[in-house]
């Protein structure tokens, strides 16, 4: 696989820098697209570092928005791409439900530029990643691929829309392979503490907003929601280590080459097992050493009760399966946490 060229939208962001590090070495070459919205480059020099100066030379960076066509379609009139994983978007579900407009012009529009072009140079192997948010509430977990999906807010209904777009594709041209990966909840980071979370202004997630709670940078934990009908009154969800996830997009990119007449696929990548906003504190507090003060708040608009994987589907046909458990990943959530408190930036910005 190391002659492949892969070209990977929103590469300096959480997941994508984890992928794009598994991805180097493995030995694909990379070319990282990214508007920096919601990420930082200081994630790609520290990608460079952790892969070392041989492998950083198959490493491009290009600042570019999908939104502009002219952008997408100068990276591939420059590169022979191989294929594409696709992680460039927004992914605030509460954000989506005040400004629903910024989900469709970002996650949609960009997206469906990038296919366009993608057809245009003939590059018609595409790792999409979707989300959980795509079964909404679901009437039994775990959550199987082929159950009805029905996505409770915009954010997920981008996904879901991408999902539908990506098939009727497919659907029309038999050379297309589109895996997608819905997503639990990533979290954790890399193991050196060099690569991890870092989102601008409150986060939005769980585990990154109790790591600002543990270093000082927020007073409290919200939880939101307390009176769900589960065994501490918490949402439940099925958290995932990036790096597990990162995995999971390898094992996609060589089920894609490797494998004709994908048309267009889903997978989950989860654990299997859900834990609830309670279990996840007190497994931090306990990695940590740290108390986290919690305020319990009113749910959120668009939440769901509990979701976790079915991951079956991904063990038998990709061959992947996670690692790590909560344990580890708080422990590596931490070690990031404390190594860099202030994330890429510093507290100066």
């Amino acid at each position: 696989m190391g002659d492949k060229n892969i070209l990977v939208t929103g590469g300096a962001g959480f997941i994508g820098t984890h992928t794009v590090l598994q991805l180097l070495n493995e030995g694909f070459r990379v070319s990282i697209i990214d508007n920096l919205d919601n990420s930082s480059e200081e994630a790609v020099k520290r990608v460079r570092e952790l892969v070392g100066v041989e492998l950083s030379k198959k490493l491009e960076f290009i600042q570019g928005d999908l939104r502009n066509k002219d952008d997408i379609a100068n990276l591939f009139s420059r590169n022979k791409f191989d294929a594409v994983i696709h992680f460039a978007g927004l992914k605030a579900v509460g954000e989506s439900v005040a400004y629903p407009f910024r989900y469709f012009d970002n996650n949609m529009i960009g997206s469906i530029n990038l296919y366009q072009i993608m057809a245009k140079y003939d590059c018609k192997k595409l790792v999409f990643s979707s989300s959980a948010t795509v079964y909404g509430q679901p009437d039994k977990i775990p959550c199987v691929e082929d159950f009805e999906l029905k996505a409770m807010n915009p954010y997920g209904r981008t996904k879901l829309f991408l999902e539908e777009i990506a098939r009727d594709i497919a659907n029309a041209d038999a050379e297309w392979r589109v895996i997608l990966l819905r997503y639990f909840n990533p979290v954790a980071a890399h193991e050196s503490g060099r690569l991890g979370e870092d989102p601008k202004g409150i986060p939005n997630n769980l585990m990154p907003y109790i790591q600002q709670v543990a270093v000082g940078r927020l007073p409290e934990l919200n939880i939101y929601g307390h009176d769900y009908p589960t065994k501490d009154g918490t949402a439940i969800r099925d958290y995932i280590h990036v790096m597990d996830l990162a995995d999971g997009h390898v094992a996609a990119l060589r089920k894609l080459f490797t494998t004709k007449n994908i048309g267009c696929t889903a997978y989950n990548l989860g654990t299997g097992r859900g834990a609830s906003v309670l279990e996840m504190v007190a497994a931090f507090e306990k990695a940590s050493g740290k108390k986290i003060p919690t305020k319990l708040c009113p749910r959120r608009p668009g939440d769901a009760t509990a979701v976790y994987a079915s991951t079956e589907k991904a063990e038998k046909e990709l061959g992947w399966k996670a690692k790590y458990g909560i344990d580890e990943m708080c422990r590596d959530q931490w070690n990031w946490a404390s190594e860099n408190p202030w994330g890429y930036q510093g507290k100066s910005n």
